[in-house]
Formats: structure tokens, C-alpha cells, sequence
């Protein structure tokens, strides 16, 4: 019997029902479907003699071919450095700071560097104050701090490389004057940055060719890039901070009403330093001290260690929920003490110890979300990553970064690169660890990461993404050791990002903040997270870009994995 005129039909409710379920699992999955991968994306690379792992497939070549060449694994990361520089300016450059760990096979010892830069001299509380300003601009001259990754290549280069300057800025000196196709990812950034290049003469006239920036597969050049790295190959690091390119940002400073004086350039220095550690299930995972935010990363595995994550399960509520909790409570003492250990006291040891940890572990809810962290009382007053293992296991973790996106937007003169804009998270409350003070390093996102095991390395790797960084080296870390995954799905694997905790500027988070999760996480988990108090939202990217090798000592292998949600790749010989 048909059912009469206006009766609804029962198989069209069943379908408009299920239309209905559909979009609101598409409304919960993504705002740009699919989030990060559905599924492991490759296979691992495995290689015996070599390996790279860099965020653009250009890079990744040249650091191969230094390795093939005779160079080592700090040779390799230089130029493949250099050559991000050039493919992936957004990201990276000269403008921008560097960290690294590298790992002496020979002395059979990690080395930490910190190649941050310094507030300029002239940069004080009462100067920005006067401005009306209670935080410092996201972009523009107020934001610079002095780049510090020349210095950084330099120390490097001394210390444990093996070519010259010429033979390291070689490719990237060509790929910047013979033109590369631009990738797709990296256009797209390009894109959005578009308006704010647009603004700036010299960034636009070398970013926005013919008034636009390249769409993917477009031929790009930057003949100024190329001129900058050619007077850095023969003059070395001095043509940056006592030569013609220092002389040149000081004078665009004057002109854009930037702070920079020559002093700043010529008392720049690096800073090695010893990286610092936790135990995480029978795996020392190290990071380096403050200003950087890699302790983070160990308060957060000193926490999840006190749970069984394995019985949960990878993307189980109950596993996301504790990694959620913990990132919270870590990033409340990040905001409160994470500073430039030279102007304030960093209670490191006491914040990365177990005891820390237990006390701090009291205040988690398995049940609920926590609405406002606070910080403990220890006891104590756009990026890139690239890792390069070589043949004797020698092994480079480093990043690199100009902060935002193309950093402060301004280009000096046709130098062809922008400066970062990492100034702008110093705090202007002069009670503040983290306070702006002259020749002072501000807090620091980018962190390079390293695991050693029964003393011998294990895990090269790192996560680039601001604040994502350190919970989301945590998140991979636990895919690896909590739940077996292999070097290439811990990365693919899909991430939470927490958002809304206390910044080091001196903002202070609201009602436990918000979380955002990638599209690979199920239904009924988002369900039973919001059962549980977390406020999920959506966005459209910002999940981090993860690179990683693994060192299977034993059997002389090595084990390469690199993000999809980047357009590099691991590769090795």
C-alpha cells in the first residue's frame, strides 16, 4: 500500500536522517576534509649508508648528495638549511634563529646549540611602553629580534663540519638564481601570506613576482637571496653580522623605524649548551633548556608516564584526554617560567623531575576537562625541521625558522629575505620572567628533538608549528613508544592541538581553552571528549610538520619518515 499524499515516506526519513547523521560527522571531522591523513601514508624509507628528512624534496636531494660526496651529516643539514631557505622562504632563512642537537658518534655524546638572537639594544619596557602598547606587534619592526642562523651555520660548520662555506651554499646559491617550481603546499602558504607582502615594497617586489605570489609549479627566482648567500660564502659569518648585510638592515631599520644598530649584529653569539633529559619507559628523550620550549615535551611524558596509555589504545578518549590534560598543566609553567636563562632563573631540573610530576599529576581529572590550569610551584625560583644521519651514525637534529609565516613581512632593500618577527613574544609586564629587556633572547617555539636508548641513538626527529611543537613531539613520541607504530605512521598517525593555554607574553588562558583534532579521529572519541568538558573546533591546519629517523644500531639500518602534511620526504642511499 503507498502511503497517502503528505505522509512522509519512511525510507526518505531514513535517508534524510541519515544525510543528517553524514553532515554532522563531516561538520565534527574537519573544516577542510580530510584533516591530516586518513591512514598511514607510505612507507618508511630504509636506507644503510645515509639519510635525510626535510620538508621540500629539493632539500632532502642536496643533503643526500653532500652525504654522497663525502660530507657528514652536519655538512648535509647546512646546505639542505640553505636550500630550504630558498624553496621554502615563508619558513626559514637567514633573517630567521636556529637550535640544533647533534649527536658525536666519535665521542658517542649529544651537543645542544642555541643560535637565537637577542633583543636589540635599544629595545626596552619604558620605549614600548610609551607607545600605548600592553603587547608587542605580531609583525613589523617592533618584532625583530637579531637573526641568529648564520652564526648558528657557522658554529656548526667550525665545530663539526668538513666543507667550506662556498661548497655548502652552492645549491642553494642556484636554485635561487636558476628558478625552482614552487610546490604545492608552499604555494599555498605563499598565498595567504600574499596581502600582507603586498603592503611592503621590498617584500613585494621580491615575493610577489609580476604582483602575485607563484602558484604551484611556477618558476621562482631570488637573485637578491643568491647575491646574500654568495657574500656569506666568501666572507663566512662576518659578512652577516660586521659586513655588507648588516650594514644594510640597519640602514632599512632606520628608514622603517626598526630599533637595529650595528652593535646588535656585531655582539651577536651563540650559545651551546647542554640538552637536558627524561626517561620515558626505559627511552631518554632529550630536548634543549630554555628559552626554547622543549622541557615542555618532558613535563608532559613525565605525566603520561604515570598512565597506561598501551591498554588505552592510540586515538582512544581516554589516551587523548590525559595528552590533552597534561599539555595543559606543562604549558601553564611554560608561560609562567620558560625565559632566557642569562636575565631570569629557570627552575629546569625541578620542572622536568618525577616528583614534579606526581605532585602535578594530583590535579588531573581522568573523568573531565580542567577549566583553569594554573601553574605548579617547582621548588625552584611557519618553520622548518630537518634531521641527516650519515654513514658513522653522526646525526643532526635541527630547525629553523623566521616565526610566522615570512616573519615580520619586511624584505631589507633585496637582501631576499624577510626578518623574523620572534620579538614579539616577549611579555611588556615588568614582573615577568620573560619581560623585554635589551640584548635579551625572547621565549623560543622551535625545538629540536632527540631519544637515546641504552646510551646509543635511537630517534632524530622533530615537529614544526608554534605552540604545537612540544605536545606535538610528545604525541609522536608516544605513538612510538606507547603504541608500536613505526617512524613513518607515529607521524601520520592524526594529532590533537590544544589551544588557548597562558602565553610567555603574558595573556592568560580562559576556561581550559579549546582543542582541535584531526579528521583520522572517530565519531564516538569526539563524543566522549565533549562528555568529558573539552570544547572542540575546527581549523584548517596547524597540526605541525613532522620529520624523523630512526637508528637501528644493531642492525646498521636506518628508518626515515616524513609528514604528508608537508611536501618534503625522507630519503636515503
Amino acid at each position: 500500500m503507498l502511503p497517502r499524499s503528505g505522509t512522509p515516506c519512511p525510507m526518505a526519513l531514513l535517508g534524510a536522517l541519515a544525510v543528517l547523521i553524514m553532515l554532522e560527522v563531516n561538520r565534527l571531522a574537519a573544516h577542510d576534509r580530510p584533516c591530516g591523513p586518513l591512514r598511514k601514508s607510505r612507507s618508511a624509507v630504509m636506507a644503510r649508508h645515509g639519510m635525510a628528512a626535510t620538508s621540500q624534496p629539493l632539500a632532502t636531494a642536496v643533503a643526500i648528495r653532500v652525504l654522497q660526496d663525502g660530507g657528514n651529516a652536519v655538512d648535509a643539514a647546512i646546505a639542505a638549511n640553505a636550500v630550504l631557505s630558498v624553496v621554502e622562504p615563508m619558513s626559514c632563512g637567514p633573517g630567521g634563529d636556529l637550535f640544533a642537537i647533534v649527536w658525536d658518534a666519535e665521542a658517542r655524546k649529544l651537543h645542544g646549540l642555541n643560535a637565537s638572537g637577542r633583543a636589540p639594544h635599544a629595545a626596552t619596557l619604558v620605549s614600548f611602553r610609551s607607545k600605548g602598547l600592553d603587547l608587542i606587534p605580531t609583525h613589523g619592526p617592533l618584532s625583530w629580534s637579531v637573526p641568529g642562523c648564520v652564526d648558528g651555520w657557522d658554529q656548526l660548520r667550525t665545530r663539526f663540519g668538513t666543507k667550506s662555506w662556498a661548497e655548502l651554499l652552492a645549491p642553494g646559491i642556484a636554485y635561487a638564481e636558476e628558478g625552482f617550481p614552487v610546490t604545492e603546499i608552499i604555494a599555498d602558504d605563499w598565498r595567504d601570506a600574499a596581502p600582507l607582502l603586498a603592503r611592503i615594497p621590498t617584500s613585494a617586489a621580491c615575493f610577489l613576482p609580476g604582483g602575485r605570489p607563484p602558484e604551484a609549479g611556477a618558476i621562482f627566482r631570488n637573485p637578491g637571496l643568491a647575491r646574500s648567500m654568495r657574500l656569506i660564502a666568501r666572507d663566512g659569518r662576518d659578512a652577516f653580522y660586521r659586513g655588507p648585510l648588516a650594514d644594510a638592515m640597519v640602514a632599512y631599520s632606520r628608514q622603517v623605524g626598526g630599533l637595529f644598530e650595528r652593535r646588535d649584529f656585531e655582539d651577536h653569539t651563540s650559545t651551546w649548551v647542554e640538552p637536558v633529559s627524561t626517561n620515558y619507559r626505559g627511552h631518554d628523550v632529550w630536548e634543549l633548556p630554555p628559552n626554547g620550549q622543549g622541557i615542555a615535551t618532558l613535563q608532559m611524558l613525565n605525566l603520561l608516564e604515570l598512565y597506561d596509555l598501551k591498554r588505552m589504545g592510540p586515538r582512544s578518549a581516554e589516551s587523548l584526554h590525559l595528552m590533552i590534560e597534561s599539555k595543559k598543566l606543562a604549558y601553564e609553567d611554560r608561560a609562567k617560567y620558560y625565559a632566557d636563562p642569562e636575565f631570569a632563573r629557570v627552575p629546569v631540573a625541578a620542572l622536568i623531575s618525577k616528583a614534579y610530576a606526581a605532585g602535578r599529576a594530583r590535579l588531573i581529572d581522568p573523568d573531565h576537562a580542567s577549566e583553569r590550569p594554573m601553574p605548579g610551584e617547582p621548588g625552584e625560583a611557519d618553520t622548518i625541521y630537518l634531521t641527516v644521519v650519515d654513514k658513522d651514525f653522526n646525526a643532526v637534529s635541527l630547525i629553523q625558522s623566521v616565526f610566522s609565516g615570512f616573519g615580520s613581512y619586511h624584505v631589507p632593500d633585496d637582501l631576499g629575505f624577510p626578518l623574523q618577527n620572534r620579538g614579539c613574544l616577549f611579555a611588556l609586564d615588568p614582573s615577568h620572567a620573560n619581560r623585554l629587556e635589551p640584548h635579551k633572547r625572547p621565549f623560543h617555539t622551535i625545538i629540536p628533538g632527540f631519544v637515546t636508548r641504552d646510551g646509543n641513538p635511537w630517534l632524530s626527529f622533530g615537529l614544526m608549528g608554534g605552540d604545537m611543537q612540544a605536545q606535538g613531539h610528545a604525541q609522536v613520541l608516544c605513538n612510538l613508544i606507547d603504541f608500536g607504530m613505526d617512524v613513518q605512521e607515529a607521524g601520520d598517525a592524526p594529532r590533537f592541538r590544544h589551544i588557548g593555554s597562558s602565553e610567555p607574553t603574558g595573556q592568560r588562558a580562559r576556561d581550559g581553552g579549546t582543542v582541535a583534532l584531526e579528521s583520522g579521529i572517530g565519531f564516538e572519541v569526539r563524543r566522549a571528549l565533549e562528555a568529558m568538558g573539552h570544547r572542540l573546533v575546527t581549523i584548517r591546519g596547524g597540526f605541525g610538520g613532522y620529520q624523523a629517523i630512526r637508528i637501528d644500531v644493531e642492525r646498521g639500518v636506518l628508518i626515515g619518515g616524513s609528514d604528508p602534511r608537508k611536501d618534503g620526504g625522507a630519503m636515503g642511499y
